[in-house]
Parts: structure tokens; sequence; C-alpha cells
């Protein structure tokens, strides 16, 4: 968001707060954490902020919006009783039952003993998801009841997600295709970006365990204009009339993680935000400014119509991680990165990385996303995997094979 940003308006000071070693090569990063809402605030009046833009779902809940707002200061984000809809994986449900809108069939639980006796009853496979937010972590495909009775138990007796497991939501699996369709709205317009697809698994072939995300692509086979539109008309615009009605108008980014299938598109989730890595293919694939839109939503206004032209070009990302992740990895792992890595065709996101004496190291389980960018999808893959294979670190990995399902 930071480089994108700072394409737009290239004379305009960018701050990113707490930032990291590749937001600071487009930006100034300020050591405030992202969750101390009263510290942006003062920071963002005494610079007299002309715009404030929220990246993570945790600040967004916690109410920076609100607060911002109380303080007259502009920002791009829902409210705190919009967020909800990824806060609360149980709100977004119910909100989605009661505006009619197609989802997965569904139960929620704040009894773990009752959450066993449904899921028992449940035909397999089938989903456990933490109603809190989880880093992306939240949900379990179960193959079985016995991987259902593990999630539940794991969730609601154990805590491995702490209290965002304290309610869960049991689903219905639903099988098709992903796409992740991003919106900007004003509360009620809402302007679709260019649609993506995400590879959750950890191993190649879209094995292991879920993560936040191994690596992304843009455009999507068969995600074409009417298709979004679609989404557009049948998902995004019925639950915005449903948060305003309840007194919550939805202003910011709005991501729908949508599955194709053979009744339609039905929702998975939805995200409050832009979500990594998704948003590493589809901002540097859009032509329009994002800058324009954003103030105009943070100052109070409205689209006013506004849509993007839809992208001529193909971009591909890789996630570069840690072996071990998603479970428990190392800081401080020094990194070796060619100078010459980054160019037009290919861009260096910084996400688990940090600044030590001068050296860069590992700082998460997710350390870069190497985006390649193209005419076709094939030369973005190309470019990516080439460029991730140029980055090294104790126990470096990366998935050879984001895109195989369109790539073969």
């Amino acid at each position: 968001m930071v480089r994108k940003l700072a394409g737009d308006v290239p004379h305009t000071t960018i701050y990113c707060a707490p930032g990291n070693p590749g937001t600071g090569q487009h930006g100034i990063n300020v050591p405030i954490p992202a969750g101390d809402v009263s510290a942006l605030v003062r920071f963002a009046a005494a610079e007299s902020i002309a715009l404030t833009v929220v990246g993570p779902e945790q600040p967004l809940a916690a109410g920076i919006a609100d607060a911002f707002t109380a303080s007259g200061l502009p920002i791009f984000g829902p409210c705190a009783s919009a967020a909800r809809i990824e806060s609360s994986k149980a709100f977004s449900k119910q909100l989605m039952q009661e505006c009619g809108v197609a989802t997965a069939a569904f139960q929620v639980f704040d009894d773990p003993g009752a959450a066993r006796a449904f899921a028992a009853d449940m035909d397999a496979p089938l989903v456990v998801k933490a109603s809190g937010l989880a880093g992306g972590k939240g949900a379990v495909v179960c193959a079985d009841h016995r991987e259902a009775d593990e999630a539940i138990v794991d969730l609601m007796e154990h805590a491995t997600l702490g209290d965002a497991g304290a309610e869960v939501v049991i689903e219905e699996f639903m099988t098709g295709e992903e796409l992740s369709v991003f919106f900007i709205t004003d509360g009620s317009e809402a302007a679709a970006l260019a649609p993506a697809r995400d590879h959750k698994r950890r191993m190649a072939g879209d094995l292991g365990p879920n993560t936040g995300g191994m690596g992304a692509y843009s455009p999507v086979l068969g995600a074409d204009r009417e298709l979004v539109e679609l989404i557009r008309r049948e998902i995004a615009e019925p639950v915005l009339a449903g948060l305003a009605d309840r007194g919550a108008p939805y202003r910011g980014f709005l991501y729908a993680g949508v599955m194709l299938t053979p009744e339609g598109p039905k929702v998975v989730e939805f995200n409050c935000r832009l979500g990594d890595p998704e948003a590493q293919v589809v901002l540097p694939l859009m032509e329009d400014e994002l800058f324009e839109p954003l103030l105009a939503v943070g100052r109070g206004g409205g689209l006013g119509g506004w849509q993007p032209e839809p992208p001529s070009r193909a971009a591909l990302t890789t996630v570069v991680v840690q072996g071990a992740y998603p479970g428990p990895v190392s800081a401080g792992l020094p990194i070796e990165m060619p100078a010459d890595l980054e160019s037009s065709q290919l861009h260096v996101y910084h996400a688990g990385t940090a600044l030590e004496n001068g050296q860069l190291v590992t700082a998460g389980g997710r350390v870069f996303g190497i985006t390649g960018i193209a005419d076709d999808l094939v030369t973005a893959a190309e470019r990516s995997r080439s460029g991730a294979a140029r980055v090294q670190f104790e126990q470096v990995d990366w998935r050879p094979d984001i895109g195989h399902s369109e790539i073969r």
C-alpha cells in the first residue's frame, strides 16, 4: 500500500507506523505500534496528516476509525461496529443470513459440548472456525469427525488461539474454486478492484496446513467483469445496506472471499481490509490512482461513481517463508538478497523482516512477497519464482507452484 500510494503522489510525505525495512524505502517509518490508537491520533494531529489509511484488522476492530473521526482527522477504514464483519465470524455469518447473501450453512456455539455434538451429526468434511481474529489461521478444514472434535477441543478448551476461539462457527464444506474480490466502498457504493486468487496451503499441490497465504495471482481465469459485477450486486451491496441499517455504515476496503460453487458464488469470509498476499498482486496491476478515492472517502465524501479500469497485465506473488512456518520460527536470521533484485517487473514486499546493526534479518514466518509483473501470467510466474530463488537465509522455503491451476 505504501509503495502504491508513493507512486500516486510522489511529492507527498508518507509515514508508516510501525513500518519495516520495505516501507522505509518508500516512506518514513514511525515507531508507533499499529494498535496504539491514542498515540496514532496524537501523531496525526501534530503532523496535520491529510489522510490516514489503515492496513491491519486489529486497530480497526479496536476502533481506530472511530477515534480519528471523533478527533476530526480524515481516515480510510471502517468503524469498529462495521469491522465486526471480520472481528466476529458469528456476526458476519448472521448478517449474511439476514441479508440473503449466499454462504455455507452454519451454526454458532460458545459451548464446546454442544459444538462437538452438532459437528458429530454433520456430513464430513466440515469446517470449524474461530469466531474472533486469528491472523488468518482460524479456519480448520476437517476431513472427518475426529478432526472436527480435535479442532473444537483445541479452540474452545485448550484456547490455542486465545479468546478468538471462545466462540466457534461450524459450517458445511463448500466445493469449488476460491476467489478474492476487494471493494473500495463509501458505505453505499462499492468499486471493485481486480479479482485475485491465493494459495493458503503450506505445501506444493495445495497440501499441508492452512497459512496466512503462500502466494497469489491475478487475473483469474473466468473471473470476468460479469462475475465481479454479480458479486458486487448480490454480495457486497446487500451487506453494505445491512450494515447501514444497523447504524454501522461501512467505509473502507471490503474483502470478499468467495467460493465459486456449482450453485453460484458463496461467501467464505469477509475481511475489513486489504489482505496479503492478494494485495501484492492487485495493487501493482492497478493503473488508476488509489489515493484520490481513498482521500474522498476518508474525508467523509463518496466515490461519486468512480470505478477503476480493469488491469491490462498480470502479476503473481511467491511468498518466501521460514521452513517451519506456520509453526514456530526464528528471529534474527541474516538475509542475503541481491541489490538488483527489485525492478519495475519484480516487486519485493517485506513481511517478516527487520534491520539489526544494518543487517537485514528475519522477524516472522512469512518473510517476503516476491511479485512478478508481466503481460501474461506465465511470464509473471517465471519472474516471481526466479526472484524468490535469489533470496537466501537459513531454512528459506517457498512454494514453486503458485498459480498451478492456470499454469500447466
